[in-house]
């Protein structure tokens, strides 16, 4: 039964509520030596106020005690409760009595995802979002096209927790075809590939379990395992290193690593891209899928697949899916994910997992506490542009290989010490910098009117990728053009490194 292999809980999926909290261990590791700078306290303070803005500390989490945290930093109580008493101060903690300090979101400040950066009158050039966008007058014609079935509809009640039994349909027929015999009993229909992770989290883990990533990995996946309590061990993607652009070896995947990793911790769930992995492009080869698969199941840890760029193949055939390369065995703990964010249009909040049938009964009775079921209307407009893939995905694959084109010219002309490996699909590039100030380099660039998130949000680990930086090749060629040249721009005017601002980071 699933239910013995989801720590016991309910067809309902209810969790263990203990309080989250962070370690001093944990939290210690993520802020700066208190001897560098002084006062310590004040020192303290804006680096927790940083990653609360950020996202990186979670709010409504519980502050380890002042003693264990003066311990695990190395300094004296006193700069503790000093610490603590400014964040309260600022509005970033507050107590509880008997119950300790709570991080909280100071009156009149944006958390992550909710900014300026959703302002209509806001002309920067968005490289900090990889997604596709749909030319209009296909979404016109196919709106025309559902009017007469969402009418049909419209006598009904419209709720689907497992989605339109159409699109399910539709949906389980494409696994079949790439290669993975699938039935619509397998499939959930979810707001987005996100909203699929958050519900797969919720149901088969609780805080305090450990989660094997990538690293780097998608951020907005890693933030939703940090918001569950959950621990990450991580294993290294490489790109293979920068050639200028010629192609190649796109790096990979170490399978020894992974093997280790899943024997020795023995993770509840592992959250995986081996599709022109994000950021780095990558495609982990058959025989590395297998020997993961296998390793996985002897470990007894659910893999979650994220599937959503598998079909951005530019150069070579899409691969098959993950668990199309093991038994019949292996595969019953493979959790795949897909959206149509990628492929057809960010705008169409429609995504879908595939998974035992049982399990997606379970995930369906987690749905329904959230959402009931999403939109019949968005629904149909998903089977419809679904329906008409084999016409619309070849030309969305020539509008990213023209991107592709220009991004790498532009790069070429405009940043020549700047290093890439140009993957066979997905996005984006996985652009090496020469040196650490991708921060530095995404706050001079908004400056000039670029949005970019520096490498280091793309790490599960602090500290990681300050000299990377991920560029979509989404947006019109001409547009890519001028952002590159910005961003050189933005470079040679001040040398300096840039202020961190405070600001939230929306990454898609």
């Amino acid at each position: 039964m699933v239910h013995a292999q989801v720590h016991g809980a309910a067809a309902s999926g209810h969790r263990d509520r203990t309080p989250r909290t962070v370690g001093a261990r944990q939290l210690a590791a993520m802020l700066p030596d208190p001897a560098r700078a002084r006062p310590a306290y004040r020192h303290l303070a804006h680096a927790i106020g940083e990653l609360i803005l950020d996202g990186r500390l979670a709010l409504h989490v519980r502050l380890p005690a002042e003693r264990e945290l003066a311990t695990a930093l190395g300094t004296s109580r006193t700069t503790v409760t000093a610490l603590y008493d400014l964040l309260r101060e600022n509005g970033y903690a507050h107590s509880r009595q008997g119950s300790g300090t709570w991080t909280a979101l100071p009156a009149g400040r944006a958390a992550k995802g909710v900014s300026r950066l959703l302002r209509p009158e806001d002309t920067a050039i968005d490289l900090a979002r990889a997604a596709a966008a749909l030319p209009g007058q296909v979404l016109a014609d196919t709106l025309a096209e559902i009017a007469p079935l969402a009418a049909g509809h419209a006598g009904t009640l419209g709720y689907h927790p497992y989605g339109l039994p159409e699109l399910r349909e539709a949906i389980a027929a494409r696994f079949s075809a790439r290669g993975l015999a699938t039935t619509p009993e397998q499939i959930l229909v979810t707001s987005g590939a996100q909203h699929g992770l958050s519900l797969i989290l919720a149901l088969l883990s609780r805080p305090g379990d450990r989660a094997m990533v990538e690293n780097p990995s998608y951020p907005n996946a890693l933030e939703a395992l940090r918001r569950t309590g959950l621990r990450t061990v991580s294993v290294p993607v490489t790109d293979g290193g920068g050639d200028g652009g010629e192609g190649g070896d796109t790096g990979g995947w170490d399978s020894e690593i992974i093997e280790s990793t899943l024997r020795r911790s023995v993770p509840q769930l592992a959250y995986l891209i081996p599709d022109f992995q994000n950021p780095t492009g990558g495609v982990m080869p058959s025989g590395e899928r297998a020997r993961v698969l296998h390793a996985a199941h002897r470990s007894g840890t659910w893999l979650i697949v994220d599937e959503t760029l598998a079909e951005l193949a530019l150069d070579a055939p899409a691969p098959a899916p993950f668990a199309a390369h093991g038994s019949a065995d292996a595969a019953g703990k493979v959790i795949t994910t897909g959206s149509m964010s990628k492929t057809h249009w960010a705008g169409l909040r429609i995504g879908w997992l595939r998974a035992p049938a049982r399990l997606v009964t379970e995930l369906a009775a987690q749905r329904v506490a959230t959402d009931m079921g999403g939109s019949v209307v968005d629904q149909l407009l998903a089977l419809a542009l679904l329906n008409r893939a084999e016409d619309l995905l070849p030309a969305h694959l020539d509008r990213l290989r023209a991107g592709r084109t220009a991004l790498t010219e532009a790069l070429r002309t405009h940043t020549p010490h700047w290093s890439w490996r140009t993957p066979p699909g997905g996005l984006s590039l996985w652009v090496d910098l020469g040196a650490p100030v991708s921060s530095a380099l995404a706050e001079r660039a908004l400056a000039h009117g670029v949005r970019i998130e520096g490498g280091g949000y793309f790490g599960a680990d602090p500290g990681l990728f300050e000299n990377r930086l991920r560029i979509p090749y989404t947006l019109p060629p001409e547009t890519l053009t001028e952002a590159v040249q910005r961003m050189a721009r933005a470079l040679a005017d001040d040398p300096r490194p840039a202020a961190p601002a405070q600001r939230p980071h929306w990454i898609a």
